[in-house]
C-alpha cells in the first residue's frame, strides 16, 4: 500500500491535472474526450477481433444504423 505522503502528492497531481483541462477552451475539453474515445474504442476491438460473430443481416444494420443516428441526432440539440 502506498504512504499517505504518496497519496498527497497523487492527490496534488490530479487536482493539476483537473484545473489544467478545466482552464482549457471547450472545444479543446471535447477533442480530448474524443480522442479517448476513440483510443478506447481502439483497444476495444483489437481485443474482439478475432470473435467469431455471425454476420449482422440488413435489418440489424438499419437499427444500429437509425439507433445511431437518433442519438446523434440528440447530441446535436445539446450543442445548439
Amino acid at each position: 500500500m502506498g504512504s499517505e505522503a504518496d497519496s498527497t502528492v497523487m492527490n496534488t497531481l490530479a487536482q493539476e491535472i483537473l484545473k489544467n483541462f478545466d482552464d482549457l477552451p471547450n472545444t479543446e475539453q471535447q477533442a480530448i474526450l474524443l480522442r479517448r474515445r476513440f483510443a478506447i474504442a481502439v483497444k476495444i476491438l483489437k481485443r474482439v477481433i478475432n470473435f467469431d460473430f455471425p454476420s449482422l443481416t440488413y435489418e440489424d444494420l438499419v437499427l444500429n444504423a437509425e439507433e445511431l443516428f437518433l442519438a446523434l441526432d440528440e447530441q446535436e440539440i445539446d450543442y445548439e
